[in-house]
């Protein structure tokens, strides 16, 4: 089977929901040797764009000037499914239901004040969605003392593997050894793969296709 086209997330509202989601990304640029370098980064996808502030000096910094040819990365894994789920002889068989979405596209720091300002008051309601902080003016001196890297993607693709390519009795089954290996993140994946426990049972509710 080709899980190619079957893996590949085709709603941008769900890669979108998904972004808004997590909150660690990975910003991957070309050093002065060539090398790409990847460091874990806050951040927030606003206009479809992406935002991380940063220190403004540092070695990404340097290397967005020299080469602004960049990768994002943002994955969750959902649950790891162990060889024996299938068959305890044949430890091949051990697979990982999860998230992924990949961008290459090119990096900038933001001079703008007002996109800068809109950037970090992005990045504060998406960390601490209490409030209980002043919002950021375009005229404050904190401003300048902060670099802001901003992502235009050329390419955006999305990865989930969450059930969705196999038989409905086979996802149903795994389903149930998903709940009966009882891991803390159990719960948070059926429901992402569609299934609601009930009474009654697990109680498929949403056929997950993105």
């Amino acid at each position: 089977m080709q899980l190619v086209g079957i893996l590949q997330i085709k709603s941008y509202q769900k890669i979108k929901e998904f972004l808004d989601q997590e909150h660690v990304g990975r910003i991957s640029s070309i050093d002065v040797n060539g090398y790409p370098q990847v460091i874990p980064m806050n951040f927030v996808f606003l206009n479809d764009f992406v935002y991380m502030h940063s220190h403004i000096k540092g070695e990404k910094i340097d290397n967005i000037n020299r080469n602004n040819k960049v990768g994002f990365e943002v994955d969750r894994e959902l649950e790891f499914l162990p060889s024996y789920f299938e068959d305890p002889k044949n430890a091949s068989l051990a697979d990982t239901l999860y998230i992924s979405i990949v961008m290459k596209g090119f990096a900038l720091l933001v001079t703008d004040r007002e996109e800068k300002t809109l950037a970090l008051n992005g990045l504060m309601k998406k960390y601490q969605p209490e409030g209980r902080y002043d919002p950021i003016e375009s005229d404050m001196k904190v401003l300048d003392a902060v670099a802001v890297i901003k992502v235009i993607p050329k390419s955006l693709f999305g990865k989930y593997k969450i059930g969705q390519h196999m038989h409905v009795d086979a996802r149903k089954d795994l389903a149930q050894k998903i709940l009966a290996h009882n891991l803390p993140t159990a719960k948070e994946t059926l429901k992402i793969m569609g299934f609601e426990i009930t009474e009654n049972g697990l109680q498929m509710v949403d056929e997950p296709i993105w």
